[in-house]
């Protein structure tokens, strides 16, 4: 019995934009990552602004114009930090901690954890501080303000999802895997900023 292969354009949407990913991650997959990481990032900050104005107008406040400046913020740095920084990180790991080691489930873990979370986290705090064109006083007042806070609460929120992201999901996909995440995230850090 022959096989028939389905003509693209017979595929769903949602099948070829997986397939069009799949080709530029391959291709490029530096700048898919980066760019993947700047539209969610972007979208995670969309997602707080929209969350802030259902409760305030939930509560009769006054509710103000979406922050594109705000969102194209996010956007930069999921372009120029998370996609770059991530890639690098998710593949040295790979070097530094093989599978082949019998620890490599927790040592790659407590990296992540405890060495690229707070690091990530320090550098998200003081390129935005960059992005909003404020001085050094803002950025430590943030730093002493909701640093600590962020953190505590990315140890709690990431851990479960970086556990399964740096054991079980491949490289390639690591990066795709955080930003999805991510977009929850970036509207909870988007919000403790403030």
């Amino acid at each position: 019995m022959p096989v028939e292969s389905i003509p693209v354009r017979d595929v769903s949407l949602h099948y070829r934009l997986l397939q069009q990913y799949l080709v530029l991650l391959k291709k490029y997959p530096i700048l898919t990552k980066s760019v993947t990481s700047g539209i969610l990032s972007a979208l995670g900050n969309l997602l707080s602004q929209t969350l802030e104005a259902r409760k305030k107008a939930k509560n009769g406040a006054p509710v103000n114009e979406v922050d594109v400046a705000g969102a194209a913020r996010y956007a930069i740095y999921g372009f120029l930090i998370t996609g770059p920084v991530s890639h690098y990180f998710y593949q040295l790991m790979e070097v530094w901690m093989p599978t082949t080691d019998p620890l490599c489930i927790v040592k790659r873990l407590l990296l992540d954890r405890l060495f690229f979370a707070p690091g990530f986290l320090l550098l998200f705090y003081f390129v935005m501080n960059i992005l909003e064109a404020k001085g050094w006083q803002d950025f430590e007042k943030k730093m002493r303000g909701s640093y600590w806070t962020a953190l505590k609460m990315n140890w709690k929120v990431w851990t479960p999802f970086q556990f399964i992201n740096v054991n079980f999901v491949p490289v390639q996909f690591r990066v795709l895997f955080a930003n999805m995440v991510a977009l929850f995230w970036y509207a909870y850090l988007a919000s403790v900023r403030k």
